[in-house]
C-alpha cells in the first residue's frame, strides 16, 4: 500500500496493492497495522456502500462534531471523480479541494481526515462506490457543500448533473459557517 498526499493536509490517496493469480486478484483496503504504521487514525465503525447512475454527483457531504467521521472510500465498480474539500478552520489547508479518479481498474482508495466534505461524480456507467467510516452515521449532524460552488473543474455541465434535492439544497462553500475548527498546527 502507498500513501499518496494530496492538496487537503491529512487526506490521502492510497495505491493499493492487487494480487493477481490465474483465479482472478485478491486487494486488501483497510488493515490496522498498516494504516498505524502509516501514521493514519482509522477504526472501522461502518460499512456500506452506494450504486449511483452516469452523471450522479453525490454529496459533498460532512457529519458535524461530535459526530465527524474520517472515511475510506473506494470504487468496486464504473469510476468516479472523488473530491474531497478542508472544512476546518484553522487548518493550512482550509477551504483547499483535491480530486482523485477512483476505479477498480486503478486500485486505489481516498482517505478522508474528519472536517472535510466528501462527495464524488461518476464519470463511467453506474458506480458501485464503498464507504467504510470511523463513525456511525448521524442523520441530525449531516450536512453539506453544494457541490457547484467549490472551484473543481467537473466534467459536466450542472444542467446534466443529476443531484439530489437536499444535496441541490446544500450552502455555498462560502456561505458555509463551518462546524469544524482546529488550533493552528494541530489538524487531527
Amino acid at each position: 500500500m502507498e500513501l499518496r498526499p494530496t492538496a487537503v493536509d491529512g487526506c490521502h490517496e492510497l495505491r493499493l496493492d492487487p494480487k493477481p493469480d490465474r483465479r482472478g486478484e485478491l486487494l486488501k483496503l483497510f488493515h490496522a497495522t498498516t494504516f498505524t504504521d502509516l501514521g493514519l487514525r482509522f477504526e472501522v465503525r461502518e460499512l456500506f456502500w452506494s450504486r449511483s447512475h452516469a452523471d450522479v454527483v453525490r454529496g459533498l457531504h460532512f457529519q458535524a462534531p461530535p459526530a465527524d467521521v474520517a472515511k475510506l472510500v473506494c470504487c468496486l465498480d464504473g469510476a468516479v471523480l472523488d473530491v474531497v474539500v478542508d472544512l476546518r478552520v484553522g487548518s493550512p489547508t482550509y477551504h483547499a479541494h483535491c480530486v482523485v479518479p477512483l476505479s477498480a481498474a486503478a486500485a486505489n482508495a481516498v482517505f478522508v481526515p474528519e472536517g472535510c466534505a466528501h462527495g464524488f461524480l461518476v464519470t463511467n456507467g453506474d458506480a458501485l462506490v464503498l464507504y467504510a467510516q470511523s463513525g456511525e452515521w448521524d442523520g441530525a449532524r449531516e450536512g453539506g457543500v453544494l457541490w457547484s460552488s467549490v472551484d473543481v473543474d467537473w466534467p459536466i455541465d450542472a444542467g446534466r448533473a443529476v443531484v439530489s434535492d437536499r444535496d441541490a439544497a446544500f450552502p455555498r462553500l462560502d456561505e458555509l459557517a463551518s462546524p469544524f475548527v482546529v488550533a493552528p498546527g494541530r489538524v487531527r
